[in-house]
């Protein structure tokens, strides 16, 4: 299924330089569009605008908000926690939010998280305050996942976060497999990141995993890596595979696009619904990225 995305590059619009109001009007018309799932952050400064969306309508949308779990070396206490989760909960106008997450939680810090926040977001939810703990990975500076194969391992959490893409589909073998086995909920970030949707940057990164030996030069044209998608009848364009890519991956349950733009976000949501990819599309990408995981595709 489809969820909104309110951090990213856009963050609603207001990345942009677009206003609050515009920011919440995007939310409105994505639960026009049925979507039901809104994802924010404190960190994002959206949860605002997705108060005023959902006002009125809170009983139709699942709201998934995170606080981080530190910056540098300073680390969240557990009393910060509770003061973030009441923060958000004024800024989104709600007494609970569904999901609540340990945001970007890198490897070194999740000892921490386990030790002295997961208790206190156990709490939050006896007290009503959320319904389900969340924890997302910081997937720019963990591409291989170690922190959420930890997770998974230790079964606190509910849902995950986690980065896949058709550059990057190393969750499929190292993190699927457990939020299956587990019921665990994931939320699909990166399914479309600057390299999908900026040619240039794209040929950039994909010359670095040839260098690094990842990708099989052999396999593919340098000057237009994706070329034979683009090229496909029953592809219309590389964002749009890259969505229907993720959408229809065992183990991928919401997957997050994010814009400040109502008729983007039409047709993001619209190539999420579409059908699978090929076969032949998908054994194609199998071969030239199924190893890769260093990159991240922003």
């Amino acid at each position: 299924m489809a969820g909104l995305g309110c951090g990213g590059h856009s963050r609603l619009g207001m990345a942009t330089g677009n206003d609050e109001a515009h920011a919440a009007r995007v939310v409105s018309h994505a639960l026009d569009l049925g979507l039901n799932f809104i994802d924010t952050a404190r960190a994002y400064g959206t949860e605002t605008a997705v108060g005023k969306a959902v006002a009125g309508r809170r009983d139709q949308v699942v709201i998934s908000t995170k606080t981080s779990a530190g910056r540098g070396g300073d680390l969240l206490s557990p009393e910060a926690l509770t003061a973030s989760l009441e923060k958000s909960l004024a800024r989104l106008s709600t007494d609970y939010v569904d999901v609540f997450h340990l945001h970007g939680v890198r490897p070194e810090q999740y000892d921490h998280c386990v030790e002295l926040l997961v208790p206190e977001m156990q709490r939050q939810r006896d007290l009503g305050k959320l319904r389900f703990l969340g924890i997302t990975e910081q997937f720019g500076g963990d591409t291989g996942h170690r922190m959420l194969q930890r997770a998974l391992g230790d079964n606190l959490f509910d849902v995950v976060m986690v980065g896949f893409n058709l550059l990057n589909p190393s969750a499929r073998e190292r993190v699927f497999p457990d939020t299956l086995e587990h019921d665990v909920g994931t939320l699909i970030m990166f399914a479309v990141r600057r390299a999908l949707s900026q040619p240039e940057a794209l040929s950039t990164l994909v010359a670095g995993l040839v260098e690094r030996g990842e990708v099989d030069a052999r396999n593919l044209n340098r000057e237009d890596p994706l070329q034979f998608i683009r090229e496909h009848a029953d592809v219309s364009g590389i964002v749009e595979a890259a969505y229907r890519f993720c959408r229809h991956e065992s183990g991928a349950d919401v997957i997050l696009t994010g814009t400040g733009n109502p008729e983007h976000l039409t047709q993001n949501v619209a190539a999420i619904q579409a059908p699978p990819l090929p076969d032949e599309l998908n054994v194609a990408l199998r071969r030239l990225f199924g190893n890769v995981d260093s990159v991240s595709g922003n």
